[in-house]
């Protein structure tokens, strides 16, 4: 993956932010969102645009569009750079592939040691019965 070919194909638009601010909210465009188009990214290979689309099918549109907001801080710039790097993180935890689990077997002293709490839960359980006779 090359992150500054990546980071030339961002499409940023400026959106007012919701919630208090006060008379600036209602003027000021601070509100970050950054569009990638997976599908026809050329800093991602082949084998890694089908990795992303599977791990992030849920945040990726039919059109193949990333979209990543941040309104965080006040500043556009600052949410500019805050949804960049959101979006760096997302695709490098996408495209991080993960250890294969080995499997165990449980050891025979444990084993072992789960039947005798059994049997000595069993006995202690006999003794609380009344005598048959």
């Amino acid at each position: 993956m090359d992150t500054t070919r990546l980071l030339t194909e961002l499409q940023f638009k400026a959106i007012r932010s919701s919630g208090a601010g006060g008379q600036n909210v209602n003027k000021v465009a601070s509100k970050a969102l950054l569009i990638w188009n997976v599908i026809a990214s050329q800093a991602i290979t082949e084998v890694e645009r089908v990795r992303i689309m599977e791990k992030l099918v849920t945040r990726i549109s039919n059109d193949g569009l990333l979209q990543i907001t941040s309104e965080a801080d006040r500043s556009q710039l600052k949410n500019r750079s805050n949804a960049e790097k959101k979006l760096l993180r997302l695709v490098a935890q996408a495209l991080k592939i993960p250890k294969p689990r080995k499997a165990t077997t449980i050891p025979f002293s444990i084993k072992m040691e789960r039947l005798a709490n059994k049997k000595s839960k069993s006995e202690i359980k006999q003794n609380r019965r009344k005598p048959n006779f």
